[in-house]
């Protein structure tokens, strides 16, 4: 509540103004339509984030990537964990990067099952757990684009070169019943 002086006396009137509640109003929905998730700002931001990165800007690739990332963007958190991962423009936390890619993962985003497994077999951010790993490397191959599938095939069978047929078999049945949104 504002207080103000009327200008033609010397009396205080208490409230906004009509003006005043006007621009309050148009504030106020302008701040909620700021808040609501548009595809197109995304695609935008992405886009801007990308210029970012391609340039070497990593800092404001990270400053622009982290409020979609926030809003569940799977493709900004996948993009933000890589460069948790490595380093770039924030400082190395793979503790965070597993946080995005298990984001973007359950959403079903190959890139981010793909980056989860890598993380469960090199043991970034989680204790390593190969059984995991295959299983998230498993789910990004199924997912994936064809031009892409047979780069996750060959990291999965890379995992699966150090486990035993058992752990195979437990990896392959996780993969089967995992549905998105699950863990």
């Amino acid at each position: 509540m504002t207080f103000a002086f009327a200008p033609s006396t010397n009396i205080v009137t208490r409230g906004p103004k009509p003006s005043q509640r006007l621009a309050l109003v148009a504030s106020f929905v302008l701040f909620a339509c700021c808040l609501m998730p548009l595809r197109a700002a995304s695609a935008d931001a992405l886009t801007r984030a990308n210029a970012a990165y391609s340039r070497g800007d990593y800092v404001s690739a990270v400053r622009i990537l982290t409020p979609l990332a926030l809003r569940n963007n799977a493709k900004a958190q996948v993009l933000l964990g890589f460069m948790y991962e490595n380093g770039y423009g924030a400082p190395q936390a793979y503790d965070a990067a597993v946080d995005l890619y298990f984001d973007a993962a359950i959403q079903g985003n190959p890139f981010g099952q793909g980056m989860l497994g890598l993380m469960y077999d090199k043991g970034h951010g989680v204790p390593r757990d190969v059984v995991l790993a295959y299983k998230w490397l498993n789910l990004a191959a199924a997912h994936a684009p064809r031009r892409e599938r047979d780069y996750y095939l060959r990291l999965r069978n890379a995992v699966a070169s150090k486990m035993s047929p058992a752990q195979i078999h437990e990896g392959q049945r996780l993969a089967l019943i995992w549905a998105p949104g699950r863990l």
